[in-house]
């Protein structure tokens, strides 16, 4: 079936559902974000099959691509052109429409923005079926009433809530084989700050982000793409025999005994350009070490050898639905001013608030913050001050301080209220833990509001309905959640049984096959 075959049966769909002015959903295939995500065929708009890259375009720096198609394609096929997407999110199965109408940064962002920033133009389904296509106001040659750019914004950080996107031009660059990644060590915030600012500074830099590994050491990584390497060997960070990134860099820098001050990096890596940037795949940065622990595996290199097949993120993701013990962890981004992260660390090194490492960090520029995440409700001051603020991302990740539904769900609104006083913003991958009114009072629900009766996405589920958290989203057993007949009774006989529902995750996942799309009681088992 071809892109525009694809499309039409898209928008027949979504018009029908529009008649009906019945909700619906998109079904993906897969999913990078933790918040649940089970559909069923029947409330659902399929865009499984969208993987298609259509064009690559070495003279305009472009290639256009479906919604599904997933960054460790994209990289290569844009690489065997001579070029690399602007902004590549560091897990290779998050999709290019995902990491658009999600939010999606990695270390070239401090430059670039959010992946949305990238991308000059989406091609979508509205809610009652029509195919429009929306503009990056940035883009030039468009007539203003055509670009629909109050779309293209909405949708960049409203999770499908506006319609279906089905296709994506995206920006390149030069790409070129090699990344000199520079490591600095320092003891503090304030000095890791001051290294952000110089390398950021350099027009050099392309790549900018840090690793937190204690309240006093934290590691700033700034890098460039080269040709060549000098004497010192390549680096790699994909293969099973390499070893994960975090820990590769621990090690490289724990001998380093006065780190503050110098201007000199305090160790060098060159790295083969796809291995740097999804170097975080293998591990999920750091969070699968968790999975160690909790089936008591040393955490040793042998021990990670064996077990690579389970360490991509491809995997852990399944394995995270499956068992349902991403429950039990926090796992939130957030973006605080960079003159709060001081304070952001302190309050984040008490165990009470989370007290656990690393974290990593990801400057900013002014304005990154795009669609409703950059607007404030209705303070338009407010909304100058957002777009000239730097922000530093924190990746917060790891176990909560309780398994106890209301301490858990206290624990994350805590962190929530937190970033907002300090002017910050969370981004919306993952669970949000606010009341309602609190939520409409940060993301700008008259602005929401007009963009849904504009393109007639009313009958749609608001962006709050898709991200807020849920009781089964919190810790503890949800009998409901594993089935009837006698794999249902096992399993609940079984489920509060150390290590069963974590098995029951590794299993689903070496196993393979879908797991978001639940079947319906009336489906047949062929179906």
């Amino acid at each position: 079936m071809d892109h525009c075959t694809a499309v039409q049966a898209i928008s027949a769909r979504v018009a029908d559902f529009h008649r009906r002015q019945q909700p619906f959903r998109i079904y993906h295939g897969s999913t990078n974000s933790t918040r649940s995500s089970n559909h069923s065929k029947s409330t659902t708009v399929c865009t499984e099959n969208l993987t298609r890259i259509l064009q690559v375009d070495s003279n305009r720096f472009t290639a256009i691509v479906e919604p599904n198609v997933p960054m460790d394609a994209l990289v290569a096929a844009t690489k065997a052109h001579g070029l690399v997407p602007l902004v590549v999110p560091e897990f290779p199965g998050i999709t290019a429409g995902g990491a658009f109408s999600g939010t999606s940064g990695e270390s070239s962002s401090f430059r670039e923005g959010f992946f949305d920033h990238t991308v000059n133009w989406v091609e979508m389904v509205l809610a009652d079926g029509q195919v429009v296509k929306a503009y990056n106001d940035r883009v030039e040659g468009v007539e203003v009433e055509e670009k629909r750019a109050d779309l293209f914004w909405g949708a960049a950080s409203s999770c499908g809530t506006l319609g279906v996107v089905t296709l994506l031009e995206i920006r390149l660059k030069k790409s070129k084989p090699l990344v000199e990644l520079r490591y600095y060590v320092r003891t503090d915030m304030t000095e890791a700050i001051r290294v952000f600012e110089q390398a950021g500074a350099d027009p050099q830099t392309e790549f900018l982000d840090g690793i937190v590994y204690s309240r006093n050491k934290i590691v700033v990584c700034a890098g460039r793409q080269v040709e060549h390497r000098p004497s010192l060997k390549v680096q790699r960070f994909t293969r099973r025999e390499d070893d994960w990134f975090y820990l590769h860099v621990e090690r490289i820098t724990s001998a380093v005994s006065s780190p503050d001050g110098s201007h000199e990096p305090h160790a060098v890596d060159y790295i083969p350009l796809t291995d740097y940037l999804f170097r975080f795949d293998r591990g999920g940065f750091w969070v699968a070490r968790y999975a160690f622990h909790y089936f008591c595996v040393p955490f040793v290199f042998v021990m990670r050898w064996l077990l690579n097949r389970f360490m991509h993120t491809r995997v852990m993701y399944h394995a995270l639905h499956a068992s349902g013990l991403g429950r039990q962890y926090v796992i939130q981004d957030v973006g605080v001013p960079i003159s709060a992260a001081a304070e952001f660390l302190d309050w984040l090194d008490s165990p009470k608030n989370f007290g656990h490492y690393p974290l990593w960090l990801c400057p900013l520029p002014p304005g990154s913050a795009s669609g409703l995440e950059g607007q404030p409700a209705d303070d338009e001051e407010a909304d100058v001050d957002t777009q000239r603020t730097t922000l530093l991302n924190f990746g917060i990740w790891g176990p909560g301080a309780t398994t106890d539904q209301a301490g858990f769900m206290a624990q994350n609104r805590q962190l929530e209220h937190k970033v907002q006083s300090l002017g910050g913003k969370k981004w919306l991958y993952a669970r949000a833990y606010y009341t309602e009114d609190e939520f409409w009072a940060i993301y700008n629900k008259p602005r929401y509001d007009a963009l849904r009766e504009k393109y007639h996405a009313q009958h749609l589920p608001t962006l709050y309905d898709k991200v807020r958290v849920r009781p089964t989203d919190l810790p503890g057993v949800h009998r409901g959640e594993l089935g009837s007949g006698w794999k249902g009774f096992v399993k609940r006989g079984l489920w509060d049984v150390w290590p069963f529902c974590g098995l029951y995750g590794v299993y689903k996942a070496w196993r393979g096959g879908n797991y978001l799309l639940q079947k319906e009681k009336h489906e047949k088992k062929s179906d």
